[in-house]
């Protein structure tokens, strides 16, 4: 697809939804995997003036009603196969729902599976135009709702001023050089994720060309690095662990890969240093979460155990903090909730004014929920989330700090430490591991041994448990809660 057919389209199937009482504060709930049509419909929205809500398709039934209750969306945009998948269809009700309608096809549709070029199909009016829009940086665009993983989802509210912070500060510390933009780059998770649904902006401005994968694999992942030439690859830590590990790994031409940026979760000092190795580039790590729209990290230029030590430094104009339970601010070396406050983080939660309260401290700064402190050099170093803290003794345990040494190890591909009820203890940490070398792996005592210099012996996991793999939320994330239900 085009920048022009992109607008053109855009425009005709804003005339589509406009139709159908689509206008300014209208919600559209886009269920619908990373596609072109994704991409149009939202800018459709847009250009209305209307709030795209992005529910992942991936979601299961009852997660995806809870996450159309939240939303209350005047229109469903979907496609029927994931709808018949819904448990609650009388949910659907009081929205619209276009469907696909095979009489209504284009041929000049981009290739995709037929039932998404038909819902867009179905909404163009071919040649319509709508009045433009007048500028209000205060009008929301997009909702992008929480993982839902440890509890209810809730929804971020982003207006016009912060994507249009999130795409200034993201082009910064996302390219080389000028002469980067413009580039081919892939867009590795659900284009109802955070990064896509608020950097969209962005990479219509540099020029690129996004590539979508319905599916992400890891040899998708690797043929379309070598295919396109694709400078840098960017995306979460189990994505880039996968791609690393792929049996086909070495028969690939990546020569064409300048940089590497992984950010959605923490990268461990193994990962990273492996990617170094293999790729023999600079790798960059980001943090943020959901409510912070941005946040920080590393640069290219950063010294290389910046990446291996912490998350590293706040992005410009961004004010990063530690503080304790009561909002005191905490001084460096200080463990306490990471807050973020800049003109990227959310508006608030969609129709929550009590979560929304919740979520900010008075000075406007976001609680992210997440633990951490601060170096003398102003690098933020990461110890988990405060939900995943347990009590082994009367002493707190931090998963974080205990995964990024273990996973040092080398026969260890992947690992998780996860709580256990213990009538002694209190609880104690059960190390989830999938061995690099499935008919060798590493015994509990090898892995206590391996960390014993660096970790309290009171913080080491006891007791070990072998995987084949590790299961993932639809955000491709371990999903932590998943295991913990599981032991």
């Amino acid at each position: 697809m085009s920048y022009e057919q992109l607008d053109r389209w855009s425009e005709e199937a804003a005339v589509g939804l406009a139709d159908r009482g689509v206008g300014e504060s209208s919600v559209v709930a886009l269920v619908l995997p990373s596609c072109p049509e994704y991409t149009v419909l939202y800018a459709a929205c847009a250009k209305l003036g209307a709030i795209t809500a992005g529910i992942n398709h991936r979601l299961t039934p009852l997660e995806r009603d809870r996450v159309v209750t939240l939303a209350q969306p005047d229109l469903i945009l979907s496609t029927a196969d994931l709808l018949d998948r819904r448990e609650s269809a009388e949910l659907i009700q009081p929205c619209g729902y276009v469907p696909a309608d095979s009489d209504l096809a284009d041929s000049d549709l981009p290739e995709s599976e037929e039932t998404e070029a038909e819902v867009l199909a179905g909404l163009r009016v071919v040649g319509g135009v709508v009045a433009p829009l007048a500028e209000d940086l205060d009008r929301p665009i997009c909702i992008v709702f929480t993982s839902g993983t440890t509890g209810t989802p809730k929804g971020a509210v982003f207006c016009g001023r912060q994507l249009q912070f999130i795409c200034q500060v993201d082009t910064q510390h996302t390219w080389n050089s000028p002469q980067d933009l413009g580039l081919h780059s892939s867009a590795g998770t659900s284009l109802t994720h955070l990064g896509p649904m608020t950097k969209l902006l962005g990479n219509l401005h540099s020029g690129g060309t996004s590539h979508l994968m319905k599916k992400w694999t890891a040899l998708g992942g690797l043929e379309a690095v070598e295919q396109f030439r694709m400078p840098v690859i960017a995306g979460i830590p189990t994505q880039l662990a996968l791609m690393l590990h792929h049996d086909s790994f070495d028969q690939f031409d990546l020569s064409c890969v300048q940089a590497v940026i992984v950010g959605g979760g923490p990268a461990t000092p193994a990962l990273i240093t492996e990617a170094r190795e293999r790729l023999g580039v600079p790798v960059a790590v980001r943090y943020s979460c959901t409510e912070a729209g941005i946040g920080v990290g590393t640069s290219f230029q950063d010294p290389p155990e910046d990446a291996l030590e912490s998350v590293g430094r706040p992005h410009l104009g961004v004010e990063l903090t530690i503080r304790s339970e009561t909002g005191e601010l905490l001084a460096p070396g200080k463990i306490g909730e990471i807050t973020l406050k800049s003109p990227a983080v959310m508006s608030g939660y969609y129709k929550d004014p009590a979560a929304s309260s919740a979520a900010f401290w008075p000075d406007g700064a976001v609680r992210t929920g997440d633990l951490g402190h601060l170096d003398t050099a102003g690098r933020l170093h990461l110890v988990g989330r405060s939900k995943e803290m347990y009590i082994r003794g009367g002493n707190n345990v931090y998963p974080m700090e205990v995964e990024s040494v273990l996973s040092q190890h080398g026969g260890v591909a992947q690992l998780i430490i996860v709580p256990r009820p213990d009538p002694t203890m209190g609880e104690i940490g059960v190390a989830v591991l999938v061995p690099s070398d499935p008919l060798n792996p590493p015994t509990l005592e090898e892995l206590r041994g391996f960390a014993a210099e660096q970790i309290a012996p009171f913080k080491l996991p006891s007791e070990l448990v072998l995987r084949d793999s590790l299961p993932l939320t639809p955000m491709e994330k371990i999903d932590r809660n998943a295991i913990r239900e599981e032991l």
